[in-house]
């Protein structure tokens, strides 16, 4: 019989590393971080330059994805599990002082980094709220386009969180996430260790059920690419992503 997932002790496990990661970029985690990784991602360097350099020092991204939602002049976008801010200010470019950029996240340190490095830009079309994917503080139908990058596979409730980004998106809305899913299922030794769970592996849905969760919520899901550039750099989690084909994909969707 399976062992129930200990919600509480995974959050505070991953709420851990999170605020390790906003306050200490340079030390050694399960995942590779900074800008050299976003660029080889697929984040132009230009577009870099443009995000504060303390951003992209704490950039735990997994995938490159903002050629998916088509993003546009004035459009209203959500990103859930913001982290750094570096998504968010990457979108901020793209959709102009007419546009808006929301910001998620449920890491206190995370949020007032990312809100201290928004003021110190002056980029007052970004805001960044404290909250649960699984349980989005916003108006139906309230955003354009939801991004997401690295996040989704550390909620144990995937359900919930691409039915919150469907119910928050307006008729037509774009999806375009970057994340962890597994080829392979993997044993509950692996699904309920905390370390890797925070690792972004423990937590890594198998891809057919994956989307077959987005298209569930009310999704169409239009693209599914590997990012072969991405890889993790400890030897257990790369243990497991060579056991039970744990890997980065990028996906775009359509409500």
């Amino acid at each position: 019989m399976a062992r129930p997932l200990d919600v509480e002790r995974l959050e505070r496990a991953v709420k851990s590393v999170y605020r390790d990661v906003a306050e200490a970029p340079n030390e050694e985690y399960h995942f590779e971080m900074g800008r050299p990784l976003a660029e080889r991602l697929g984040y132009p360097a230009g577009v870099l330059d443009r995000v504060p350099a303390r951003a992209t020092e704490s950039f735990a991204g997994v995938g490159y994805h903002f050629d998916l939602p088509d993003l546009r002049e004035g459009d209203d976008v959500l990103d859930l599990g913001s982290g750094s801010g570096t998504d968010a200010f990457v979108a901020a470019l793209r959709v102009g002082d007419s546009g808006s950029v929301t910001g998620l996240d449920m890491t206190d340190r995370q949020i007032a980094n990312a809100r201290k490095l928004r003021d110190e830009a002056g980029l007052d079309n970004v805001s960044f709220e404290r909250g649960y994917i699984e349980d989005a503080p916003f108006e139906d139908g309230a955003f354009d386009v939801v991004l997401s990058n690295g996040v989704i596979n550390l909620s144990p409730d995937k359900e919930r969180v691409f039915g919150e980004a469907n119910r928050v998106l307006a008729p037509g809305g774009r999806l375009a996430v970057s994340d962890i899913i597994s080829e392979k299922l993997m044993p509950e030794s692996i699904k309920n260790s905390e370390d890797l769970w925070a690792a972004c592996i423990g937590g890594a849905e198998q891809i057919d059920r994956y989307t077959a969760l987005i298209e569930a919520a009310g999704f169409e899901v239009a693209e599914v690419r590997d990012n072969a550039q991405y890889e993790f750099v400890s030897e257990s989690a790369a243990n497991a992503c060579q056991k039970y084909g744990v890997k980065s994909i990028s996906l775009g969707a359509r409500k």
